[in-house]
């Protein structure tokens, strides 16, 4: 093997200590059965060895985590061999932890936001004790044996067994950990008292040149500095390599310049691969400064290290090969034979984790206990937020839990503080002012509710009369502290939406995160509202301006294409209320849905309270909201669903679909249609009767039984939907669509809405003609659409962009 790298630095230099191994044998996860001396000596066993020992183990870590790699031939071997070393130090010294129970509320978070690194973090939670991680578990990495395998291959939430976030794009974990570390700040604010430390966690945040390069951790890392998170420890390892190579060719930033401006310490190591000893240091001076700045560990390694290919793009994402992995073993004194093994004296090292983690959090159990005793009802609430997410055993218990306890997290008899529908407004209103009435009467019964914006706050109606803001008590803004609930993102959507990942993460009832901003700007935050869905978390998006009724911003502002992507998201509610009842609704099924991210998606302008809505209706995704019928020239009565024809003419049976404010343009349609005044105009003899159905969400409709759906929208009769977006989803449902096929323009609200064809006169216009298409003559017979005749009814009407 080439020589290891020597990096350039002040303390001396260590080079790859080539050490004999003792026998190599699988070796059962550490026991608690050593005596209280050999456990506490166990626990310190990374800081006391020597250079050579530790680089020993660092050696069969590395060649582990080759051959998990070379097993099935795919992974990232790169950081976990070159970065090896400061998983030792982390695991071995840094972190307080409980293997024996992983969900203790007050363990340090650690997030690897490098997600593709993941062997690190799966062999380190082996080495420490985690039970589900065992040496069979780590070979199922890449494996055909996929099913139940917690070696994903990037990490999968799962706080049971030591993964707290789902990471993998980069730079989510960067802003995940921010939200955590934001958690803990607001649970201590909250919670801690004189003698009471209740929440005296570390966040821990593994990070490498991709993720701070991407713009939402450099969102994050700003947003932390200025929120002066000093329990965020950010190890940055930088091992200056990407996929198509070195970072200077992309990169010529001095990064820890840059973080110190945004309001971070840095903490510099060299030789990263190899000391050990200074990676300790720098995380335990990390650990204790508590300055009000977070703090960076930049550590410098050798991507690889000891490979042939060390320090290279290939060695980051792709195995090593047979050859390679001989070589490696060579290189460090290894058997290059012996496959998937370590010694004992590798697990003896961590020996003392899970005896370790067992005493510190005996330790707080004994405080919390004084602590119940001299604050009763903070600690019933401290722990009701805190529980962990009910196992599968559990599950069912949680679920028939009395209505004095926290449901889903929420307050007991929460439903009833919703605003029933006699108390709304009778005159029109935007359904994002009716959202804001809901946030105003919920909010300050919320503990849970951490509320915010991306510089939108006013516009948004999240705010609440006696709200506190989220901020260093130090910066004395707005009279805001850490125990502040309303927290002001700035203009930083991607990150707003990862840290509320972060928040909701915390603990599974410890809070309820609701970001907002413009509808068209939840599209920076989209890569982080899939992985709300992806982590099943429940984080709510305010989404304001949800059409070409934001009016004179113009086509820049106006969402046509957006809701197509959010529909299309498993595990997200995405739900266009139509007045300020089904905005009631919409947020019922937000607040229920505890494992479900949702966004409800508002109008700028006033929409009118309509008779037939109902907070029902919204939980069936759909329903019939009002129903129009033609009068009988000879009788006066009006057509129904038994009709089928008389001396009036034939009668249509039809269903208008629509969502949000286009709910009551197609009532007052419908209402044109079944007029006895257009039909005079019009000339024609038909009769209708017409179901008008909100569809507030697609998702929960696609959810209801086939009979249900069948009743709401007949498939024997026409169909034609209505929604001032692309048409994208309405085939599904509907033989006939009238949606928007450009961009917007710039002008009044009004003005736009008749430009584009959505005026009821136009719309009933339309549809008539199209119902006249379908009919044959002479039989008037209706020619129901076949696959593929989906037609739309407003394309080329108007010019946009």
């Amino acid at each position: 093997m080439a020589p290891a790298p020597t990096l350039d630095s002040g303390a001396p230099t260590t080079t790859v200590a080539v050490v004999a191994g003792a026998t190599k044998q699988v070796h059962p996860s550490p026991s608690l059965d050593k005596s209280n001396a050999e456990t506490a000596a166990a626990s310190e066993a990374i800081r006391t060895n020597s250079a050579e020992a530790n680089e020993s183990i660092l050696a069969e870590i590395r060649c582990l985590a080759a051959d998990l790699v070379q097993a099935y031939k795919g992974g990232h071997p790169g950081t976990p061999i070159g970065a090896a070393s400061i998983g030792m130090a982390l695991w071995g010294t840094a972190m307080r932890f409980n293997p024996a129970h992983p969900t203790w509320s007050n363990r340090d978070r650690f997030v690897l936001s490098a997600g593709h690194a993941c062997l690190l973090q799966y062999i380190y939670l082996h080495l420490t004790g985690y039970r589900a991680w065992t040496m069979d578990m780590l070979q199922r990495y890449h494996s055909t044996n996929f099913q139940g395998s917690l070696a994903a291959g990037h990490p999968e939430i799962d706080p049971h067994n030591g993964i707290e976030v789902t990471t993998g794009p980069l730079g989510q974990g960067i802003a995940n950990s921010v939200g955590l570390a934001m958690a803990s700040k607001h649970m201590a604010a909250h919670y801690n008292r004189p003698g009471f430390d209740v929440v005296s966690n570390t966040i821990w945040c593994f990070t490498g040149d991709g993720c701070i390069a991407e713009g939402v951790g450099q969102e994050a890392l700003s947003l932390a500095g200025h929120l002066g998170l000093d329990n965020l420890i950010l190890i940055y390892d930088m091992n200056k390599i990407t996929v198509d190579g070195t970072i200077d060719a992309t990169s010529s930033e001095d990064q820890p310049a840059k973080l110190r401006s945004m309001g971070w310490d840095v903490i510099e190591v060299r030789n990263g691969s190899t000391d050990v000893a200074a990676i300790v240091a720098a995380l335990d001076d990390a650990k204790h400064r508590r300055n009000g700045r977070p703090t960076c560990v930049q550590i410098e390694t050798v991507i690889g290290f000891g490979a042939e290919r060390q320090n290279t793009g290939p060695v980051h994402g792709a195995a090593l090969g047979d050859d390679g992995v001989r070589h490696l073993k060579r290189a460090f004194g290894r058997d290059p034979d012996q496959k998937m093994t370590l010694s004992p004296h590798v697990y003896d090292a961590f020996a003392g984790a899970r005896a370790k983690g067992e005493r510190i959090q005996a330790e707080w159990d004994g405080m919390m206990s004084e602590y119940r005793r001299a604050y009763p009802d903070l600690a019933a609430e401290f722990e009701q937020r805190n529980r962990p997410a009910a196992v599968a055993d559990d599950a069912e218990e949680e679920a028939k839990e009395g209505s004095d306890g926290l449901i889903g997290g929420l307050p007991a008899r929460w439903t009833t503080m919703l605003p029933p529908k006699t108390d709304l407004p009778t005159s029109s209103i935007p359904t994002r002012k009716a959202s804001g009435l809901v946030v105003e009467a919920i909010a300050p019964h919320f503990p849970q509710f951490m509320v915010g914006s991306a510089d939108l706050l006013e516009s948004t109606f999240v705010s609440w009369r006696g709200m506190v803001e989220f901020q260093h008590p130090s910066r004395r803004i707005e009279g805001g502290d850490f125990g502040g609930r309303q927290i002001r993102y700035g203009i930083r959507e991607h990150a707003m939406a990862a840290v509320a990942n972060g928040l909701a993460a915390y603990a599974p009832h410890a809070f309820v995160p609701v970001i907002s901003t413009f509808f068209m700007f939840f599209l920076y935050a989209a890569p982080a509202i899939r992985m709300s869905a992806l982590q099943k978390l429940r984080v709510i998006g305010v989404a304001t301006h949800d059409s070409i009724g934001i009016g004179e911003d113009g086509p820049t502002h106006q969402p046509i294409g957006l809701a197509s992507l959010f529909r299309a998201l498993p595990n997200l509610q995405f739900l266009r209320p139509a007045d300020a009842e089904e905005v009631v609704g919409s947020w019922y099924l937000a607040l229920e849905a505890e494992t479900t991210p949702s966004i409800l998606s508002l109008s700028r302008h006033a929409l009118p309270l309509l008779p037939g809505s109902s907070r029902e209706g919204v939980k069936r995704g759909g329903y019939v909201v009002h129903s129009a019928s033609s009068p009988s020239s000879s009788s006066g009565a009006a057509a129904s669903d038994d009709d089928d024809d008389d001396e009036a003419g034939p009668v249509v049976h039809l269903t208008l679909v629509a969502t949000g404010s286009e709910v009551s343009l197609a009532i007052e349609t419908a209402d044109l249609l079944a007029s006895s005044s257009l039909s005079a105009a019009t000339g024609r003899q038909r009769r209708y009767a017409i179901k008008v159905v909100s569809m507030p969400c697609m998702s929960r409709f696609d959810a209801q039984p086939p009979s249900y759906r069948h009743d709401t929208i007949a498939p024997h009769h026409l169909s034609v939907g209505i929604e001032a977006w692309a048409s994208l989803p309405w085939p599904r449902y509907v033989g006939a669509a009238l949606s928007m096929h450009t961009y917007g323009l710039s002008g009044p609200q009004r003005h736009l809405f008749d430009h584009f064809g959505f005026h009821p006169s136009n719309l009933a216009a339309k549809i008539d003609a199209y119902v006249a298409g379908r009919i044959d003559e002479p039989s008037g017979q209706i020619r129901l659409p076949r696959v593929g005749e989906f037609e739309e009814l407003l394309l080329g009407y108007a010019k946009g962009h």
